[in-house]
């Protein structure tokens, strides 16, 4: 088993490389592998240290059963011991969670990236369950924590954790979702066994309150800007990590449209060309002309950061 210790630097989240057909209703296998094959020895071969699938933008929401062991076991073999491998296994209820996490057991994969199940608010002490009573099924199996208050409606505020890390198989957190101060409280509490990753624009900031590395979507369009992220955090070069971090997230000046958000992520990364992670899944199939002109946009400002940080 990994230890937090092992935990650090750009964690790429995983498009679920999908076939030419996947926007087919009919369609029962739209995991292309050799699409799926070439990303991850692409991302992997220029330098990402973790990679996650099957969150939010990684589709844990459109991918039947046999879809998702597919994808599970071919991401492992495609990363061939290169990097840790977590496989998302977020669900609607705990039940299906745990059929997923048996589909992976065998699938040689480091561990999993598990959300409390989303279909309907739990309350805190159900959520907390959740964590005890799936680790107690699989004691043996690393667990990174995916919190995610907007889209798993549950919040887990630090106090929870003393509860939570009981569990020493729980040795990770994806989160982006707590202030300096509270970040601050957590890593005391956590005491060197949990491994944080937060949201990219956060660890330029983070990283010195303890945060272990970071996670992103837009590293698939090219992950030159987050590896030279990476790298500034690790030299303490404060002037470029700052820079970096404001290239990578400019100031928006509106909130993301849940309907166009990971899905428009997609269709930027099918843009860019640096992998190709196939069409969108139902029911993301009408994509309106606004935002595809939007991510054409936001690729092309990209790949400008992309030959920027390249060449340093």
């Amino acid at each position: 088993m990994l230890t937090a210790g092992d935990l650090k630097g750009l964690m790429a989240m995983m498009p679920a490389f999908a076939t030419d057909d996947a926007a087919d209703l009919n369609a029962r296998n739209t995991v292309d592998v050799a699409r799926l094959h070439h990303g991850v020895d692409r991302m992997l071969s220029d330098g990402a240290n973790v990679i996650s699938t099957t969150g939010s933008f990684g589709e844990c929401h459109t991918l039947l059963p046999e879809e998702f062991r597919v994808l599970a076991h071919e991401t492992v073999a495609a990363a061939r011991g290169r990097a840790p491998i977590f496989i998302g296994v977020t669900s609607p209820n705990t039940r299906e969670t745990v059929e997923r996490i048996k589909m992976i057991a065998d699938s040689g994969a480091d561990g999993v990236l598990m959300g409390v199940p989303y279909y309907f608010p739990s309350s805190l002490r159900n959520a907390i369950r959740f964590y005890a009573d799936v680790g107690a099924l699989f004691p043996k199996l690393n667990i990174m924590i995916y919190h995610n208050p907007a889209l798993h409606h549950v919040r887990l505020p630090v106090e929870a954790f003393s509860e939570i890390l009981k569990n020493p198989a729980v040795i990770a957190m994806k989160d982006s979702h707590r202030s300096e101060e509270e970040f601050e409280r957590l890593h005391k509490l956590a005491a060197g066994r949990l491994s944080v990753f937060v949201f990219q624009g956060q660890y330029a900031a983070y990283a010195k309150l303890g945060a272990a590395g970071f996670w992103s979507i837009d590293a698939w369009m090219g992950p030159w800007p987050q590896l030279a992220l990476r790298d500034a955090v690790l030299a303490g070069d404060d002037l470029l990590a700052q820079q970096a971090t404001a290239d990578i997230c400019p100031p928006v000046t509106s909130s993301p449209d849940l309907s166009w958000r990971e899905t428009a992520s997609k269709v930027a990364v099918r843009l860019s060309g640096y992998v190709d992670p196939g069409p969108l899944r139902p029911p993301f199939v009408e994509i309106p002309d606004e935002v595809t002109a939007r991510m054409q946009q936001r690729v092309d400002r990209w790949k400008g950061l992309c030959e920027k940080y390249r060449s340093r």
